[in-house]
């Protein structure tokens, strides 16, 4: 009993660490979900097609490319495989978190799994650490995010008309502001550093020849087979040093 008292209240430390480390995103990201909200309406969507979409679906550039396409007036099947190509990026990060989260329930993996998102996957992928219950912390960060997505796009469903086109107050650019702080988060070594270089030049070469979204989906498949090569290769270095009595691991930052 005592032991599973401990356990039970390490979770709720990295539960609420999580929230904690979550909630300085939370706010940019309930400006996009305002943004999200007014170009829902815009679309023609109802004030509860809105607002349910953002609870159920919970993936905000889905959702932005969902509600452009509805507006043009596309097929459902064309909005379906757009969204899943947009979203295959899902797929990677899972795997790449799956070996920190343990051995978990399937229920308790699907619960999860609706709060993975690319603000959730940074946060428990660059400052979890060494953490025990790495499983509570991604939670309390995903919850973060959802607490900043849905109200924001529920105020902005119900004021929709009122507030217009959001590029006026600037918040069209809260993508762009939450994208970067991810991204510069990532950037922690030399490693990740020439993958985003190699990845960034890959998919603006094939911006110009490849349609849709297809340049995002091998941008993504690009950076996971240079990650694996470059690790390959670090690793390889490091095994050689440690055999030759060389040193400890190399410095990547």
């Amino acid at each position: 009993m005592a032991l599973f008292a401990v356990k039970h209240c390490r979770g709720l430390a990295d539960f609420w660490l999580g929230v904690r480390d979550g909630l300085p995103l939370t706010v940019s990201i309930f400006a996009y979900g305002l943004v999200f909200g007014v170009l829902a309406r815009q679309a023609g969507l109802s004030y509860w097609e809105t607002v349910t979409m953002s609870a159920a679906v919970f993936a905000g550039s889905a959702q932005f490319a969902a509600a452009g396409m509805i507006k043009e007036g596309a097929g459902a099947d064309s909005i379906v495989l757009a969204t899943l190509l947009l979203n295959m990026r899902h797929l990677l990060m899972g795997f790449s978190l799956a070996p920190h989260l343990g051995r978990i329930k399937p229920w308790k993996v699907a619960l999860l799994a609706h709060f993975l998102n690319d603000e959730s996957y940074a946060l428990t992928i660059s400052r979890v650490g060494n953490r025990e219950n790495k499983a509570a912390y991604f939670l309390g960060a995903g919850l973060a995010t959802f607490l900043g997505w849905l109200p924001g796009s529920a105020l902005a469903a119900g004021l929709g008309e009122i507030v217009g086109d959001p590029g006026r107050y600037g918040l069209d650019f809260a993508f762009l502001g939450v994208f970067t702080s991810l991204l510069v988060l990532q950037l922690q070594n030399k490693v990740t550093l020439l993958v985003f270089v190699v990845t960034a030049l890959v998919v603006l070469a094939l911006a110009f020849f490849v349609p849709g979204n297809w340049c995002i989906v091998l941008g993504a498949l690009t950076a996971a087979f240079v990650g694996v090569v470059v690790e390959s290769y670090a690793f390889r270095d490091t095994a050689a040093n440690c055999r030759d009595g060389r040193g400890d691991l190399p410095d990547e930052g």
